[in-house]
């Protein structure tokens, strides 16, 4: 039955129906002329931004995800919570913490440690189970 199901769908004025039928969209090949000649001229420069520069350097533009809302304002740093400063610290991998005493680690180096341990563990079980 799939066979003949595969056969059916070689034909081609089958596939033309089903495409007008479902309302296929398909994009158009550049054969057409830019306008402005060879190179990129004017149209593909960047468009200036209406934003003032006091306005952008006030807020976080764009941040806004409410339909009637405003974008938020930047505060002051002291503003902000400590941890926030620290998201972007580098932190050790896995390799730099097997070399090191388990017993002389940090709280948050030993559960990360954990966490990795466990995932490379994981990864290296299921890469064994699928070559058998």
């Amino acid at each position: 039955m799939a066979l003949s199901y595969i056969k059916s769908l070689r034909n081609a004025n089958f596939l033309k129906e089903v495409i007008q039928i479902g309302g296929c969209r398909t994009f158009a090949v550049g054969g057409g002329k830019k306008k402005g000649g060879k190179g990129g001229g004017a149209s593909d420069a960047p468009k200036a931004s209406s934003i003032s520069k006091e306005v952008k350097a006030s807020t976080v533009v764009g941040a806004n995800i409410l339909k009637d809302g405003a974008d938020p304002k930047v505060l002051a740093d002291s503003e902000y919570p400590d941890w926030l400063w620290h998201l972007l610290d580098k932190r050790p991998a896995l390799s730099e913490l097997r070399r090191k005493d388990l017993e002389s680690l940090p709280y948050d180096d030993l559960k990360r440690f954990v966490k990795l341990d466990t995932r490379a563990r994981i990864k290296e079980n299921n890469s064994i189970r699928a070559k058998n």
